[in-house]
């Protein structure tokens, strides 16, 4: 199957906004074995959008096009699709009944300029958008089937994976029971844990099982993307695969799925009701700021303390400043979380601190990274260093910290070096 993405508007042509929403729709896209074969983007005008969208009419089966289904003056998708089609353009009732109560539920009165999202192509068919106004919709033009979603980046993913993935699955004449498991790892890179699950795919004999990786350092997702005649064929399939994934890459799996290292920190700290409080240094609170928003994180998370300078983090934990000016070490690292668990009466405390080389980012700029966590019953430290410039620095820093803290949690080793890093 033939797929194009259309991507409109001017401020995506333009560079004002960083269009995010295409990487998302091909990657998702991906996923599920339905591959993009072209994207264009189209600025706010009518005779070059209805010349794209009858370009991609003659050579795709499918076509995405993105934004332009807003109230105002400049969204002119509704109106180029059905001169596209040939059609004329209708009041969907329905969508305005929609529209009117979703104002409603909100206590606002609907402007009447909103009136035109429910303006549609006669032969359109509906998409649903349950958290938003701009009505999607789908028609053929030419040989092509179109689908038009809303620019707004929550309603786009909502409506692509709900109403377009599932359509496009049952046009592709593909079985459409698919599944996708997805592996996150910390330490590993790309590279390297692909020659780890060489041969993976071959347990199933069928080829129905495709091997993927997405690289958001500095972590892994490791995607395994199973077709099967229904969800117990997916089951079985999937069965031995995951199983040897899961001992290839071993201890740097870091959570399955929807998971997240934070959120895989803070459940196993909430199991045992514990609690967290976090030092940290240039990291500008990233490590506090990962967990505390969470859901549930009001019962574990006690304190964050952010500074660049030790002699502010030994002056507020009442340390020695001379323990930690100068060169920091481990040691230090190891006071500074004895103390701020001991000030905050936290079950665990993790402290992260950094030293960041001078001068301009190059290629062998670097920080070294001593962390250390205080329990009840002791404490834990190790130092690092990684090189990649000061946010590769802060990024790797943000990660180690967590991921040290989740390895503590779940009794592994917390000195397990990452591919990036050095002694």
């Amino acid at each position: 199957m033939l797929i194009e993405i259309i991507c409109t508007g001017d401020e995506v042509l333009t560079g004002k906004i960083v269009n995010t929403n295409f990487s998302y729709m091909a990657q998702k896209l991906e996923d599920f074995g339905l591959s993009v074969t072209s994207g264009t983007i189209v600025g706010d005008d009518r005779e070059e959008l209805l010349a794209a969208f009858r370009l991609s009419g003659e050579r795709a089966d499918a076509v995405i096009v993105n934004g332009g289904l807003g109230p105002t003056v400049d969204d002119l998708s509704q109106e180029i699709a059905a001169r596209a089609a040939g059609v004329d353009l209708v009041l969907n009732e329905g969508w305005l009944e929609r529209m009117v109560d979703f104002f409603r539920r909100r206590n606002r009165v609907m402007s009447e300029n909103n009136r035109k999202q429910a303006m549609l192509p006669s032969i359109a068919e509906v998409l649903d958008n349950p958290i938003g106004t701009a009505c999607g919709f789908a028609l053929d033009i030419g040989k092509a089937r179109f689908f038009f979603t809303p620019g707004v980046p929550r309603e786009l993913r909502r409506m692509l994976e709900e109403q377009i993935i599932p359509r496009l699955l049952a046009r592709s004449g593909v079985s459409t029971a698919i599944h996708l498991k997805r592996f996150h790892s910390y330490g590993l890179g790309e590279s390297h844990v692909d020659q780890l699950l060489t041969g993976v795919e071959e347990l199933v004999p069928d080829g129905s099982v495709k091997l993927g990786f997405r690289t958001h350092y500095p972590q892994i997702e490791t995607k395994l993307t199973i077709r099967g005649a229904d969800m117990d064929d997916i089951a079985r399939k999937l069965a031995p695969v995951e199983e040897e994934v899961r001992k290839r890459l071993g201890n740097f799996i870091l959570g399955e799925d929807d998971q997240t290292l934070e959120g895989v920190v803070l459940a196993a700290l909430a199991e045992r009701d514990g609690t967290l409080a976090v030092v940290e240094t240039f990291t500008a609170g990233q490590i506090a700021g990962r967990i505390a928003h969470l859901a549930g994180a009001e019962k574990v998370f006690r304190r964050g303390l952010v500074a660049r300078d030790p002699a502010e983090i030994a002056a507020t934990l009442g340390l020695d400043g001379g323990l930690i000016s100068g060169e920091l070490s481990r040691e230090a690292a190891e006071a500074v979380a004895q103390a701020m668990r001991a000030e905050t009466d936290a079950s665990h405390a993790l402290a992260v601190l950094i030293e960041v080389d001078d001068g301009p980012d190059r290629i062998d700029f670097g920080g070294s990274i001593h962390l250390a966590i205080a329990t009840g019953e002791g404490v834990e430290s190790r130092r690092s260093r990684i090189y990649g410039g000061r946010d590769w620095v802060r990024l790797g820093a943000v990660e180690l910290g967590l991921d040290c803290l989740r390895r503590y949690l779940q009794g592994l080793s917390i000195t397990e070096r990452a591919d990036f890093e050095r002694v």
